[in-house]
């Protein structure tokens, strides 16, 4: 009977068509990988790749084994995770991605809280403003907004997405007052780039009443990092749309204000989106209780929305 991970070998390695790709997610060498694959397929008496130069393609017995093994794998992976563990804890490796300033702000220093009820549970976070695949990267959770939910996706409903308009305070005292959306036509707008498009999302302005105004700032500066922009905002350079979520530290310090606080924008949702399991390792079950809890008890899903207050 061949070892489950060189089963696992052969999935990953489909999965991602390379051998040196599936050892980049196991942690192995792409010889190492290689080698398990075939000595698998000695041990069937089946060639389940066809081989080139250039690439690695299933043949129909590895596409067969790969529907019927694959799923298996899942399950039989959790399983292995929730058996190891110590005295009863949730046990194993924890990869997680998020974004980076998010992740240094609000997550990681819940970490220490959170290694002390989990002691065998051992923290790979990716911080990162990329969204990864979370299936084919093999990823326990994620935490961001603007997740595809694809098919194998879970997501769990942390806060409210919101953007809102903030500038320095000596950028404000330079300036007419600005009383209305119309009145942002003649200054600088500070903008996020949006990850999945690489695009600035055309996100309308939003009031009490769900009523929509233009965003008319304009597109002066461009960033990838959404703290860039409360960064420049800061230095005076323009009126920043900016994720509620990195502009509260400014906004607290005193060093960004809000502009036309009775209007926001709707990004959607920050969400903790996890695979969809028949049986989801203890390891993951526990740290997404973990994080709704504590989103809940810091009441951090009413200070992430930016709609105005009655």
């Amino acid at each position: 009977m061949e070892t489950l991970s060189s089963i696992e070998c052969f999935v990953r390695t489909a999965e991602s068509g390379s051998f040196s790709e599936a050892a980049r997610r196991l942690g192995l060498t792409s010889a190492a990988v290689g080698k398990s694959v075939a000595k698998l397929e000695h041990s069937v008496g089946v060639r389940l790749f066809v081989r080139t130069t250039r690439k690695l393609t299933l043949t129909e017995a590895g596409e067969r084994f790969l529907a019927e093994v694959g799923t298996s794998l899942s399950t039989i992976t959790a399983a292995v995770d929730n058996l190891a563990s110590s005295a009863g804890q949730p046990a194993g490796t924890l990869r997680v991605s998020m974004g980076t300033t998010f992740g240094l702000t609000y997550v990681v220093p819940l970490l220490d809280e959170f290694l002390q009820r989990y002691p065998a549970i051992r923290p790979d976070w990716h911080l990162s403003d990329r969204t990864v695949d979370l299936v084919a990267e093999k990823f326990d959770a994620a935490i961001g907004g603007g997740f595809q939910l694809d098919p194998g996706v879970i997501a769990r409903e942390l806060a409210p997405a919101h953007r809102m308009l903030v500038a320095a305070p000596g950028y404000l005292e330079k300036h007419a007052k600005i009383e209305k959306p119309a009145d942002l036509a003649s200054h600088p707008g500070i903008f996020v780039r949006s990850p999945q498009t690489g695009r600035v999302r055309n996100l309308p302005l939003l009031d009490a009443n769900a009523e929509q105004a233009p965003l008319l700032l304009k597109p002066e500066i461009t960033m990838s990092e959404p703290d860039a922009v409360c960064r420049l905002a800061r230095a005076g350079l323009g009126i920043a749309l900016a994720p509620v979520t990195h502009a509260l530290p400014y906004l607290d310090a005193g060093t960004l204000v809000r502009v036309l606080p009775q209007w926001y924008a709707d990004a959607g949702t920050l969400s903790i989106y996890f695979p969809a399991r028949t049986l989801l390792p203890s390891k993951t079950r526990v740290f997404v209780d973990f994080i709704v809890d504590a989103f809940r008890a810091k009441k951090w899903a009413e200070r992430f929305d930016a709609r105005p207050r009655p």
